[in-house]
């Protein structure tokens, strides 16, 4: 029996190994390189663009006035934000010390993911308003609030929110950056 579950394991091994030929040297790094370029030119979510992409479908369903299409687009986006956030941030971190150009280009990627996450975050904070669930806006308001900062315009409106829901009842007064 301990024979025949080796010989599955082995099957089952090479069923998962890809049926791409064995490159060595400059064959292997030029086929990582259009790898890499295909990722890119995919859309998938693992692509700044791929979320903007789903924010937009997001917001063409909520102005045809189909919530539910605009719901799913947008906890899409904010997951997808989610993870690249988070993959951009641990390759920064790895590379830190070892390559500068890295860590910048990861860190303004991160940049560019969490502001996505934030107007992600606005704009299902405000369907669900507009659905009468202020609760369940309630956290994605703290989550813009807390990552922002409450002196930044995105923390600032925010705030106005939670204050207009009445979760909040201390107006911030601060004044705007530069005004």
């Amino acid at each position: 029996m301990p024979r025949r579950a080796s010989a599955c394991w082995a099957a089952a091994l090479v069923l998962l190994l890809p049926a791409t030929p064995i490159l060595t040297g400059g064959a292997a790094r030029a086929q990582a390189q259009e790898d890499i370029k295909s990722l890119a030119a995919t859309g998938t979510a693992f692509d700044i663009n791929a979320v903007k992409t789903l924010v937009a479908r997001g917001d063409a369903a909520v102005a045809a006035g189909n919530l539910a299409e605009a719901r799913r687009h947008y906890d899409q986006a904010r997951d997808a934000s989610r993870r690249l956030l988070g993959f951009y941030r641990d390759l920064s971190g790895a590379f830190r010390g070892l390559d500068a150009r890295i860590p910048r280009e990861m860190d303004e990627k991160s940049r560019q993911a969490l502001e996505l996450l934030v107007q992600t975050n606005m704009r299902l904070a405000a369907l669900f308003r507009r659905q009468s669930q202020p609760e369940v806006a309630v956290p994605l308001l703290v989550e813009v609030v807390k990552v922002m900062s409450p002196s930044s315009e995105q923390g600032r409106k925010a705030y106005q929110q939670l204050l207009e829901i009445g979760f909040v009842s201390t107006p911030y007064n601060a004044v705007a950056p530069g005004g």
